[in-house]
């Protein structure tokens, strides 16, 4: 096949191109520039996209001898993630960019690009597996479980999927790494990028704060209803926080308070005992279904809300209306609006949504 690599300047995009190429494929090797202004080098973790990525991603294809381009996705990564972001926190909601960069910028802008200059499939990094059965595309966890980015892919289409190679989903990282040094490939130690990638300093409240100025608000006990403190502005705050609250006294019981919610129009955020941040149920809407397979009644699965996070059993249905509801078998903790819901069977991925509501 003709394979576009996208690869970021990190090892594993590198060791995925090399796998392609090694594979048979007719590769071609792209790293996308997603800010306007990129920084000149990394610091350490932080950060990526910079013009040192750009400078390893083409070491790397030199050293597979591929051809190789950059290309300005950076308007459409302002738009669409950044802008997204600002204004999912805005609205009260904590969304996340990564799974929203794979869902509009890898897996669309790019791989309609891609695919318009003839192009069978997009390569990335990314450590999750991929099969195809009976003609159906399944999207199922990484060999590496502590690598696992399946969750940050469960909103792609199955149709996206067709297009779409992840030659690390059997591998472990230690075992990438290792490949890469035999390879001769430079990024074989570099580090991995932890933080949000245009967040560089990793200070998401202050970069907030500069999109949106303060708004400032109070924050209120939820079961009294006793102003406990003020803020600047709900977009500081996220359902399940505990630290940094800014609340003046100690409570009355000596507990610790969590954030239960978010109101944007009031300014209110409301805070409670970590028992009060328990649901039983959630509601995501736009529900994707990577196999093209929607649920047929009550499934029983299991469901995780956040990208690091760990799983809770669930059984799960499709409502009049499109809605995903998820009812737990156990009460869960800090599911916050914004976020996705994504249902496994085993290692494969069922579906995903976009987390609205929760039920007690």
């Amino acid at each position: 096949m003709r394979v576009l690599a996208a690869m970021s300047g990190g090892v594993d995009s590198a060791v995925a191109a090399a796998r392609a190429v090694a594979a048979g494929h007719d590769v071609t090797g792209v790293h996308l520039a997603l800010s306007a202004k990129p920084g000149t080098l990394r610091t350490g973790a932080r950060g990526c996209c910079t013009i040192e990525d750009s400078h390893d991603a083409r070491r790397a294809a030199d050293v597979l001898g591929i051809p190789f381009y950059i290309w300005d996705f950076a308007e459409r990564f302002t738009e669409d993630v950044i802008e997204d972001f600002v204004e999912e926190y805005a609205a009260g909601r904590t969304p996340n960019p990564c799974l929203r960069c794979n869902e509009r910028i890898k897996f669309e802008a790019l791989l309609d690009k891609a695919i318009a200059l003839g192009f069978d499939a997009v390569c990335t990094g990314h450590y999750a597996r991929l099969s195809v059965v009976d003609g159906k595309p399944e999207l199922r966890r990484s060999a590496d479980i502590d690598k696992d980015q399946s969750y940050v892919l469960a909103s792609l289409r199955d149709d996206q999927l067709r297009h779409a190679m992840f030659p690390l989903g059997d591998s472990t990282k230690p075992e990438v790494r290792a490949e890469a040094a035999e390879r001769g490939l430079s990024v074989a130690e570099k580090p991995d990028s932890h933080d949000i990638c245009f967040i560089p300093d990793g200070d998401t409240q202050a970069f907030l704060t500069r999109k949106l100025g303060e708004r400032p608000g109070m924050l209120v006990d939820d079961e009294t209803g006793a102003v406990l403190g003020m803020h600047t502005g709900v977009h500081g705050f996220t359902v399940g926080q505990r630290k940094g609250l800014g609340i003046d006294a100690p409570a009355a019981d000596g507990r610790p308070r969590y954030v239960l919610s978010l109101e944007p129009v009031s300014g209110n955020v409301r805070v409670g005992t970590a028992e009060r941040l328990a649901v039983r149920e959630i509601v995501g809407e736009r529900p994707v279904w990577p196999s093209g397979a929607p649920l047929d009644g009550l499934t029983e699965c299991v469901v995780q809300v956040r990208a690091h996070g760990g799983t809770a059993s669930a059984v799960a249905s499709v409502e009049d209306g499109g809605s995903l509801v998820i009812r737990l078998a156990e009460p869960l903790r800090g599911v916050a609006p914004g976020q996705a819901a994504v249902l496994y069977q085993g290692d494969l991925v069922l579906g995903s949504a976009t987390i609205t509501s929760t039920r007690d």
